[in-house]
């Protein structure tokens, strides 16, 4: 694996553990709580996760250290999973 590969996948799982992260606090604290008082809701914060982690995503897809129609047929699975195993669909 070669160095900008290694950079490219680190960075990925960083914003993946302040994805959950930002979750947590969304569990903890609940979605329009802000701290210090001013700063971003926890909302907003889990936005900007998520945005960056799509980010990451577009990147790994660029650099083809992935294949961006795997992920897509990925996530069209993982949706008829949840409508068989979830009430969220």
């Amino acid at each position: 694996m070669d160095n900008i590969t290694r950079e490219t996948l680190l960075i990925t799982q960083e914003e993946c553990a302040e994805v959950t992260q930002a979750i947590s606090k969304v569990f903890r604290f609940g979605m329009d709580a802000q701290y210090p008082a001013g700063a971003p809701t926890n909302k907003q914060r889990l936005e900007e996760e998520l945005g960056d982690l799509q980010a990451m995503i577009l990147i790994l897809s660029q650099k083809g250290i992935i294949n961006m129609k795997s992920v897509e047929l990925a996530a069209e699975a993982k949706v008829e999973k949840l409508k068989k195993w979830s009430n969220i669909l």
